[in-house]
């Protein structure tokens, strides 16, 4: 035998197959055989098969089942299967065994055939269970005798039978992933993988069982995650992308129109700075079912990523339909949401694109929507905005103060500015308010009103927020250091600012590097700050106060003010909101003098911010008020003029 002759078959297991196993060139010369095969063709000797069987109609396919007569003995009928091992050489399988007597080895042969590989068997002839090995009968949860006589198609679930008797029957000799059917109901995955086994023209069917529902799950999971935000279940950002394309696509070649939404979550991050992680995922979960209601026959909902949304509307009739499922959107987040022991009621900004009029891809649509979006939670929460050009201009020019914001950061284009504040008692400056500048090296100066959102938007407010911190503490240490009386420099905190993690060990930090006492650092926060979340705002003023730092509030009156929060926050001072400080309205009069009657009964003292005319201050004074700043008596100054005013009038 030549090297091109190795047998792909053990030796040991070859002549121990029961099987007449024999392998032959392709040209019909017989290379080996074992006793089984010698035996069934009464062989003398190897010279050609030819001698015994037909051998051309076995090499038409790669794989062979046929009856055939035995040349030798009188043509007498044999079953033989031939199988295709190399370009070379074939193997033949024969027998004349019926198959009722053979059912052990034709096991031991299918077995050896997949290497091993198989979980369970079955033979079955016309539909009826013939035969089947424990480990199948184990997989369906029934006894080999009890399942012996049942149908095969009992074993599956609908679509699994028709395929079997549609597809399989026809196709068989490879692989079919079908549904199992247990005895007790329960159903499994399994791989289905049928030979065909020719008894004397009687085809009688030999099949391999493989439970792959482990295999099949894994898959789901994976394609799960490749389109489904597991945490709210909706479809995630991948599959609207993907469902967007095609709609897309429908949409042109009908005519017609559709909406995207972009839809951000109210004041989401400060939820989940303040509440916890584990809450924000619990709220993420019930807006997402609160999307889910409104999930229609032309309407897909995804979850873009942290706190956004989307949301496509085919078919839409027009701006004013897209208005509409806006608006209902809008008012359903109007009710409150339950979560433990917490009923909270949110809002969201929506921003709306429109198909063609606003972008044919889905990129430009998601990101035309977005733009709109941010448009209109900066300027009114718990509404919509549909997008329109000039929004991507404004968009555009975002990204270009964003990316100044950086470089100014960066290259030290901030600047702080200090605004006198003066006892009204003394007449002397007790403090300044650190105010932020940006000295942009081309525009020059830019208002803060004009990147103070953005900075808070993106971020950016937390770096800057440690620059001013770090700065204003620095520069009162400075003042202190050449002789000045010593005074309070007062700090604005952003929301984002004042819950970040870590705020008061900053702060503490900041003092200790710039070596200023900390009574002489006093923060400001907003009303409407102080009231998102009771029991954390109280933890951290508390821990501000043991600090050493003063805390007061900023814009007093603007917001939902609670006597409640006065008293249960160690605050030190009200700033009272310079819309207050117009004298032509008897009601401003009228609130400004409660709010300085108020903080006294509490023990905190009261400064008026706006204060511009000597009727104000005269106001002011005869109401017993603490302190003023405005122009008055002097703007915001950078430190080398507020220094010549420390001269002047300290």
């Amino acid at each position: 035998m030549s090297k091109e002759d190795v047998l792909p078959i053990h030796n040991q297991v070859f002549e121990s197959l029961k099987d007449a196993i024999l392998f032959v060139r392709k040209n019909g010369v017989i290379i080996k055989g074992n006793n089984a095969a010698q035996a069934l063709l009464k062989m003398e000797e190897y010279t050609s098969v030819f001698d015994y069987l037909d051998f051309n109609l076995l090499t038409e396919n790669d794989e062979s089942h046929l009856l055939m007569e035995q040349k030798n003995n009188n043509g007498k009928l044999i079953e033989v299967k031939s199988i295709r091992v190399n370009d070379n050489i074939y193997c033949l399988i024969m027998s004349d065994l019926p198959i009722h007597d053979k059912t052990d080895e034709v096991k031991k042969y299918i077995n050896h055939l997949i290497h091993a590989s198989a979980e369970g068997m079955v033979m079955y002839d016309n539909e009826v269970i013939i035969d089947c090995d424990q480990t199948f009968a184990d997989m369906f949860g029934y006894s080999e005798d009890e399942i012996k006589n049942m149908k095969i198609s009992q074993l599956m679930d609908a679509n699994s039978t028709c395929k079997l008797a549609e597809i399989i029957h026809n196709d068989p000799d490879k692989p079919y992933e079908l549904t199992g059917v247990r005895k007790d109901g329960t159903s499994f995955y399994m791989e289905f993988m049928e030979h065909p086994y020719n008894n004397l023209g009687n085809i009688i069917r030999v099949a391999i069982i493989k439970d792959i529902t482990d295999r099949i799950e894994n898959e789901k999971r994976i394609e799960f995650m490749a389109y489904y935000d597991e945490l709210t279940d909706l479809p995630n950002r991948n599959f609207f992308y993907k469902v967007l394309g095609e709609a897309i696509k429908e949409a042109e070649l009908n005519d017609e129109m559709l909406a995207v939404y972009f839809i951000d979550v109210n004041y989401f991050k400060e939820i989940n700075d303040t509440l916890g992680y584990s809450f924000g995922d619990q709220l993420l979960k019930a807006c997402g079912n609160r999307f889910k209601a409104f999930l229609q026959t032309d309407t897909f909902i995804a979850r873009m990523g942290g706190d956004e949304f989307l949301i496509l509307q085919r078919h839409t009739a027009g701006e004013d339909a897209a208005i509409d499922l806006a608006e209902s959107l809008i008012s359903e987040f109007e009710k409150p949401i339950k979560i433990d022991d917490y009923e909270m009621f949110i809002s969201i900004s929506i921003g709306i694109s429109m198909y063609p009029k606003n972008g044919e891809t889905p990129n430009d649509l998601i990101k035309h929507a977005d733009s709109a979006m941010y448009v209109i939670k900066e300027q009114h929460h718990n509404n919509y905005n549909i997008f329109e050009s000039s929004i991507s201009e404004n968009f555009k020019a975002m990204l270009t103060m964003e990316s100044e914001l950086r470089e100014a950061l960066k290259e030290g284009h901030f600047e702080l500015h200090y605004q006198p504040q003066k006892n009204l008692n003394t007449g002397k400056i007790i403090g300044m308010e650190a105010l932020l500048r940006w000295n942009h090296p081309v525009k020059a100066y830019i208002p803060p009103d004009d990147f103070i959102s953005l900075a808070e938007k993106t971020g950016l407010i937390i770096d800057i927020g440690d620059w001013v911190l770090k700065e204003a503490c620095k520069q009162n240490k400075i003042w202190q250091d050449n002789g000045y009386t010593p005074v309070i420099v007062s700090v604005n905190l952003s929301a984002k600012q004042f819950h970040q993690k870590g705020l008061v060990e900053k702060i503490e930090k900041i003092l200790h590097d710039t070596g200023l006492d900390p009574s002489y650092l006093e923060l400001e926060i907003t009303e409407s700050m102080a009231m998102t979340n009771e029991e954390y705002i109280l933890e951290t003023i508390q821990r501000l106060r043991t600090l050493g730092v003063l805390v007061s509030i900023d814009d007093f009156g603007t917001g939902y003010s609670s006597l409640k929060y006065l008293s249960l926050f160690p605050i030190t001072k009200l700033k009272i909101d310079k819309m207050f400080m117009n004298e032509n309205q008897k009601q401003n009069q009228a609130i400004v003098k409660s709010i300085i009657h108020m903080s006294h009964s509490l023990d905190m003292k009261v400064i008026a911010e706006g204060v511009e005319t000597i009727d104000q201050l005269n106001f002011l004074e005869g109401e017993k008020c603490d302190e003023m700043q405005g122009f008055y008596f002097s703007k915001p100054l950078p430190p080398d003029k507020l220094t010549k005013l420390f001269k002047t009038v300290g």
